[in-house]
């Protein structure tokens, strides 16, 4: 019994470094500059690369504090700050008070920010949509399925000091 287990360790493992390497890979790919400036480029808007992500991170999370920002942003408090000062100068997000905690401001998407990411959404959407269309259905749907899954997985080890996703060093 105990060689099946180390089969299955070895396997196992094997499967791990491939999956670390494709993840690499994704993050890479979608930390790109040229990447974010196709995106804005396909969604016909001007925006600053540095702000875009910060933008669509706000829209999908906010309300949202800075310090948790710059933590998900993986960018020094003091950038993301300024960043975020200059989306609110120019209309694309609001700061107001935090509910749960009066000295924290939190970011909020703008009507303004809202038109923006709906555009940035559709863009997404029509260069998703030229990736996966030699995808079978129930493919697409799985990887949607699977990704979920391992997002919320993740997610919660991350809090809970169990670690998180493995580094590219580790």
């Amino acid at each position: 019994m105990a060689s099946t287990i180390n089969v299955q360790n070895t396997h196992m493992s094997e499967k791990l470094r491939e999956l670390h390497g494709a993840l690499i890979e994704i993050v890479s790919v979608m930390n790109r500059p040229q990447r974010d400036e196709q995106m804005v480029r396909e969604a016909g808007i001007s925006l600053d690369r540095a702000l875009f992500p910060l933008l669509v991170t706000v829209e999908r999370l906010g309300p949202i504090g800075v310090v948790e920002l710059a933590d998900r942003a993986g960018r020094d408090y003091t950038t993301v700050s300024r960043q975020v000062a200059k989306l609110e100068s120019l209309d694309l997000v609001e700061r107001r008070g935090s509910t749960a905690d009066r000295r924290v401001r939190e970011a909020v998407i703008s009507q303004k920010g809202k038109a923006m990411t709906d555009r940035i959404d559709a863009a997404r959407e029509r260069m998703g949509r030229a990736i996966f269309e030699s995808w079978a259905e129930h493919d697409f749907n799985e990887l949607v399925r699977l990704m979920r899954r391992f997002a919320h997985d993740i997610s919660g080890d991350i809090g809970n000091g169990a670690g998180g996703p493995p580094t590219e060093g580790g």
